[in-house]
């Protein structure tokens, strides 16, 4: 079975059209700018700005792109960010958080409130769906940095959670304070992974069919296309049967 996550790490695979590629820099880059001017512009003292250009290298974010979006937050314009959480339901109860950086709350919450009911969900308070997630770090490297055994003991090594390996990838687990330090000692050990980052793992999950599983993701694709909307995660799973009738 499998969720959100390796959904979207499939469509990252895959490619993206030039004009979503061109939304997901802009999102990577907002992401720099915002950490860069809450701490340390130099990536080795600032663990959540490391993290943002490591994310964003492994998008095939442009160096000048990362060093521009670095030296904006010292300057006088750059735009002041406010990190805020929306939490609802999509259609079949699914459990949906959405991350989002803006500037303008009231726009930002308008524009949220009315793609979920535009596509058969329901926003609701903070805290609504929470406790069906943890906060996680996640580590993903492709299947082809050595095989599960490999893996799963420089996992441990490093101080890691957990380790789940399949034919294309292997995504490490680790807490969330510890994301910084454990992917650190994986690039030692590993490379550079394809990605680092903080997540929202589901801990309870509901099993979609295809039907239900094209209503989800509708909403989802709608709420990550909206510029404000940084990340969104949702806790289905759905068979690879499902999956493959999906991506074709």
């Amino acid at each position: 079975m499998a969720g959100h996550s390796k959904w979207a790490n499939i469509q990252h695979r895959k490619g993206r059209q030039d004009a979503a590629r061109s939304k997901l820099f802009s999102k990577l880059a907002k992401e720099i700018t915002v950490a860069a001017k809450m701490g340390d512009p130099d990536p080795d003292k600032n663990p959540r700005l490391r993290l943002a250009v490591r994310e964003a290298k492994s998008q095939s974010v442009p160096k000048d792109v990362i060093t521009r979006a670095i030296n904006k937050a010292s300057g006088g314009d750059a735009e002041t960010y406010e990190e805020i959480r929306y939490e609802g339901y999509a259609p079949g109860g699914v459990a949906v958080i959405v991350e989002a950086l803006s500037d303008n709350r009231n726009r930002t919450a308008s524009n949220v409130r009315s793609l979920f009911s535009k596509h058969g969900g329901n926003l609701g308070e903070t805290g609504s769906v929470q406790f069906m997630f943890d906060r996680k770090g996640q580590v993903i490297y492709a299947a082809s940095v050595g095989d599960a055994d490999t893996v799963m003991e420089a996992a441990i090594e490093a101080g890691a959670e957990d380790v789940e390996s399949d034919e294309e990838t292997h995504v490490i687990w680790c807490a969330a304070e510890d994301l910084n330090e454990v992917s650190t000692a994986l690039e030692d050990s590993l490379g550079e992974a394809e990605t680092a980052k903080l997540v929202w793992k589901p801990n309870i999950t509901n099993d979609l069919d295809q039907e239900a599983a094209e209503k989800v993701l509708r909403l989802i694709n709608a709420l990550e296309d909206d510029d404000d909307v940084q990340n969104v995660t949702a806790n289905f799973e759905m068979s690879d049967e499902v999956m493959a009738a999906l991506a074709g």
